[in-house]
């Protein structure tokens, strides 16, 4: 299948220019990632098992010579052939309950053998680390808004636990990888986020409202509709990571990076059908077992420390995903996917000791 150059506008940075490894990179955040890391110049390996991911997401990069997509997963050794790198984004692990339940053993090895291997590898390299946690280490929180210094209220042993504590100890290891090792570590615990590229089944709330609105099906609620989540616009959240990543100096870990507008669940149902037109009826669930009842970050320490707060609103956000989606819904989906790229080595002349 012919491919025509990406439109992504390149800054080119010279020697600036770093080498970047993006794991999960071809799934919902880190395709978006890689635009952005492309587009300031540097050089990205992206490693994606596409247990999640798609090709799709990153087709339109795959011409560029800066970009290079290798099927990997991160629990297996790191595969050779990619240059030294100066900095390791973490992004792989399923994010939405469906699909990390579907092998939860799995879904713990990725969070712990998985991360291990990387530490690993950015401790030969040398490369500054980030990790992609998230809020569901907070649990069913007892506190509103959730601070970074909330411990949290999580089972340890329920259904969503293989994500929740897989999460927590990788935030563990990693913190305590850094402090013995000294590599310098960043955390960024995520809030519910939204854009183009969601996947269409992936069970999270903004892509079932959608989905089920453009297609006129019931949409679906589960509980009473009264539980709260805050979303963050998936350009607003890169940028928080792209912030969280350069910043030099000591990091308070972890840093909570999402929107602290907060909305009811059936709030955000009515604003959907609201923006489809759709004629879609509301049908009632039981709540799924250790289901949050809130979910708002605190996000002064991203204000203070990084200078980041989000900038796109609610209606702009969902106006811009629901375009994506009805697009694709024309066009057929799943879209087709293209064939992965063989891993092969390659050479680079970045400049190792400048910071990323």
């Amino acid at each position: 299948m012919a491919m025509s150059k990406t439109s992504i506008p390149l800054i080119h940075h010279g020697a600036h220019g770093k080498t970047v490894c993006v794991t999960g990179g071809a799934g919902f955040l880190g395709s978006h990632l890689c635009e952005r890391l492309l587009a300031q110049g540097h050089r990205v390996f992206c490693l994606d098992n596409f247990l999640t991911g798609s090709v799709s997401n990153v087709a339109h990069l795959l011409t560029l010579d800066a970009f290079q997509l290798i099927e990997h997963d991160i629990v297996d050794p790191f595969p050779t052939g990619i240059a030294r790198c100066d900095a390791i984004y973490n992004l792989a692990c399923p994010a939405s309950p469906r699909h990390y339940q579907a092998d939860p053993v799995a879904t713990a090895k990725t969070c712990s053998i998985g991360v291990l291997r990387l530490l690993e590898r950015a401790k030969a390299d040398c490369a500054r680390f980030f990790q992609a946690s998230t809020s569901e280490i907070y649990g069913d929180p007892e506190i509103h808004p959730q601070r970074e210094d909330y411990v949290g209220n999580v089972n340890c042993v329920g259904p969503r636990s293989c994500y929740d504590e897989g999460k927590r100890f990788a935030e563990t290891l990693i913190s305590d990888f850094g402090r013995q090792h000294r590599i310098e570590v960043r955390i960024a615990r995520i809030f519910n986020t939204y854009g183009p590229r969601m996947q269409a089944d992936d069970g999270r709330v903004v892509s079932n409202f959608i989905v089920q609105a453009l297609a006129g099906d019931a949409i679906t609620i589960y509980g009473d509709g009264s539980q709260t989540r805050s979303f963050c616009y998936v350009d607003d959240l890169i940028s928080g990571f792209l912030k969280l990543m350069a910043h030099e100096g000591p990091v308070p870990l972890p840093v909570n990076i999402g929107n602290p507008a907060e909305l009811t669940v059936a709030g955000l149902a009515q604003k959907i059908l609201a923006k489809t037109g759709s004629g879609s009826t509301l049908v009632w669930h039981p709540v799924p077992v250790d289901d949050p009842r809130r979910r708002k970050p605190d996000i002064s320490k991203a204000i203070s420390l990084l200078g980041w707060h989000p900038r796109v609103s609610l209606d702009t956000g969902l106006d811009r995903t629901i375009e994506w989606f009805s697009t694709g819904v024309k066009q057929g989906l799943p879209m087709a996917s293209l064939p992965v790229l063989s891993n092969r080595p390659t050479n680079t002349s970045s400049n190792w000791q400048t910071p990323f």
